[in-house]
Order: structure tokens, then sequence, then C-alpha cells
């Protein structure tokens, strides 16, 4: 007998697969990772591919925004698999495996073995965002729309401190690599220690996923999967897409999402790389130290600021919050473009942090909120995290296209400047509406 709706320990248990993945987006996204790369391109900063010359940044991003078109198109696929077969726990398991274990892979990620380096990547990019397709769709399973803000919130509080955690242990690692017997000369230990904490990563992702996947339910349906339903998901978007032609609130919405959540996946998986190349430290130890230390900063205030988000939404409404975060952040934008020095960094990363989180858990929270009645949840959020990925795409391929052309990251802020203006003014579009409550 599984637990039933809305109870504290089901929220719970939903809410600590962000203590498990959120590792992945800080230490490989956001911190060590970014750090390790740069590290290996120091004294040459192109990359040969295949003839071309492409400059590192430009590279990872073009291959993130690779990664999300295979995530693109694999979710409405595995989507419609689970939901006609009931069973997404098992495509989230797949899932979260391959992430984790595509992470230890990165131990392996060097200029001798590039190529592999970045399959390694691409994997766990797919990992992670796929699995996070279905584990969004458990919200409006698991906890009451009242229920909703504050599930999504904790979630996302909840990955802060686990990943902050993890994070610590990997600096200490990096910065005293002696102290856990990791041997090797000068910045050799410390580049050892960055592997080690890859393969950290991918443990404490897989270990720490099994608390959801033993109390997430697992499902209603008990069919076999056959060749007519595969093409399912892509069904489902359609009639997703034709429903939402009904829903005044959902169509005005997520043109308003695809626009800001373009510019705050983006600038979520480029802000260490940036903060590398284009801010002036004083040694590379200091850049080192600096880098995590403002990703961290980013981590703690984010804790505050998803749980403060959360209640303003209470307090003013959804829509009216998410206004707010996207003119702080076009506010945040402009400053950027000038920050040139740490401690100017310092004060942009505290500021990041205080939108970042809230807005993502908000706009998850809102828009299951809008959800018609149905039980049919994944297939919408299949249609969310969709145009999620697509925007990240986009994204992703300007800015790699910015930053080889021009030589400069700093150009493409302006370019999220515009995103998060459009999205606060479409928001604005966006009717009153009353959450969708279902009988306990």
């Amino acid at each position: 007998m599984g637990l039933p709706k809305g109870s504290k320990k089901l929220i719970n248990a939903w809410a600590f697969y962000d203590w498990a993945n959120s590792v992945y987006s800080l230490v490989i996204s956001s911190a060590i990772f970014p750090i390790y790369f740069a590290a290996l391109f120091a004294d040459n900063n192109r990359i040969d591919f295949f003839g071309y010359s492409v400059k590192n940044t430009a590279m990872i991003s073009f291959v993130t925004a690779t990664a999300f078109v295979f995530v693109a198109f694999m979710s409405p696929l595995l989507s419609g698999i689970a939901d006609y077969i009931g069973n997404k726990k098992r495509f989230m398991k797949l899932f979260v495996y391959l992430g984790s274990l595509s992470c230890v892979g990165l131990y392996w990620f060097d200029l001798n073995t590039i190529y592999l380096g970045f399959f390694f990547y691409f994997l766990a990019l797919i990992g992670l965002w796929s699995s996070l397709v279905f584990y969004n769709s458990y919200l409006p399973d698991i906890a009451y729309p009242e229920q909703q803000s504050r599930a999504s919130a904790r979630g996302f509080s909840m990955g802060y401190i686990g990943s902050v955690l993890l994070l610590l242990v990997n600096l200490a690692m990096v910065m005293n690599p002696k102290m856990f017997g990791i041997a090797g000369e000068g910045g050799e230990a410390s580049m050892q220690a960055m592997k080690y904490s890859f393969v950290m990563v991918g443990v404490w992702w897989a270990a720490f996923s099994q608390i959801p996947f033993h109390y997430l339910p697992k499902g209603t349906h008990n069919r076999k999967v056959s060749k007519d339903i595969l093409w399912n998901g892509f069904k489902e978007l359609r009639q997703v897409w034709h429903q939402l032609q009904g829903l005044a609130n959902l169509k005005r919405f997520l043109p308003a999402f695809f626009l800001y959540s373009t510019a705050l996946q983006t600038v979520m998986l480029i802000a260490a790389y940036f903060g590398e190349e284009e801010i002036t430290w004083a040694s590379s130890d200091e850049k080192t130290m600096g880098l995590i230390v403002s990703i961290l900063l980013i981590q703690l205030v984010a804790i505050a600021g998803a749980q403060l988000t959360a209640k303003t939404a209470e307090k003013i409404g959804d829509i009216q919050t998410l206004i707010i975060i996207n003119v702080i952040w076009a506010s945040l934008c402009v400053y950027a473009y000038f920050v040139t020095t740490p401690i100017q960094f310092y004060i942009a990363a505290g500021s990041v942090g205080m939108v970042m989180g809230g807005m993502q858990a908000l706009s998850r929270a809102t828009y299951s909120k809008m959800l018609p009645e149905t039980e049919d949840t994944t297939s919408f959020f299949s249609f969310y995290d969709v145009t999620e990925k697509i925007g990240i795409i986009i994204g992703m391929s300007l800015f790699g296209i910015i930053d080889q052309i021009t030589g400069s990251m700093r150009n493409s802020i302006l370019f999220f400047l515009v995103l998060f203006i459009a999205g606060g003014l479409l928001l604005t579009q966006v009717p009153a509406y009353k959450n969708r409550l279902k009988t306990r």
C-alpha cells in the first residue's frame, strides 16, 4: 500500500530526488567541471573538431545544445510509453543510472580522450534532463494544488543543501588534495581531485535516488509496449497543443515561459564559464577559489530565495511574482554586462541566487496549477519540458555562435536581457486563474 497523496512523507520522498540529482547541476554544470575544463585549455583555448577550429567555451555550448536536441526528441517518445504502461518510475530509473554512470565516465575526460569525454558529458546531460521529465510529472500526483508551490520550493531547497554539502567536500579535496591522499605535483593533484569529484557525483546521484524510487507510486496500468504506441508521446503532445486552444491560462503562460526559461537555463549553464573567462582574477588559485565561492554563494542564497518566492506568490499571486522576477533578471543582465572584477562578480552571484531557484520552482508549480482535470499529467509535463528544452537548444546555440564569432561571452548577455523583458511582458497578458482543487 503506497503513501496517500498529499502526505508529508510522500512529498519529502519526491523532493529528495532534487537532493540526489542537484549535485550534477552544481558540481558538473556550475563549479568543478567548468574549472577543470578551463584548466585543460589554459594554454590553448581552441579545439580541433574534425578539422574545424572551435573555441573551447563555444564547443561546450554546442555539445550541450546537441544533447538537448536528443532530450527534446526522446522526452515525448518515452513519456508516451510510460503513460501507456503506467510505470514512469522505470523510465526515471533508466535515465538516473545513465546519467550517474556517465558522471563516473567523466573521470576519463582529458585532452587525449577529448571525444570520449564529450560523449560522457553528452550522455550525462541526457540522463539528468530526461529523468526530470518524469520527476516533474509526479508533482500533481503526490501533492494537491495548494501544496504544490511549497512542495516544488522544498525540492529545490533540498537540492541546494545536498549539492552544497558535496561541493564543500569536493572543494576541500581540490584545495588540499594531500589531506585526502591524492598524490601529484602542483596542479596535477588538484586536477586529479576534480576527476574524483565527478565519480562522487555519479555515486551520490544513484545512491540517494533510491529514496524516491522506494516511495513514489509505480502506476496503475499493466500494459505491454507495442510498435503502435511508440509514437504515443508525440500524439499526446499534439493533443496537448490542441487542448491549449481552450485553456487561456496555459496558452498565454507557455510562450512567456519559453522566452524567460531560454535565458534562465542558458545563464545557469554558462555562468561559471563566464566567470572563468571574463573576470579579471589575480591568479589561477584566486580564480579557482573565487569561482567555487561564488557558486556556493548562489546556492546558499537560493535556498532563502526559493522559500521567499513561494511566500511572495502566496500573498500577491504566482504570475505577479514571476513578472517581478523577470524584471530583476533583466536588471541583472545590464549589471553583468559591465562586471569585470571579482567583487562585482560576487555581487552578481548573490543576486542571481536570490531569483534563480525561485523562478524555476514557481514556474513548475504555476504550470501544475493551470493543468485541467486529468490523470495524464505526464503528457502535459512532457510538453512543458519540451518547451524548456527547445529554449535551451536555441539559447546555447546562439550563445555559442556569438561567442565563436565575437570571441567574447559578454555580448551574449544582451540577448538574455531581451528575452527576460519579453517574457515579463507576455506574463502580463496571462489571465487570472483559480487553483485547480481536488477533493481530498
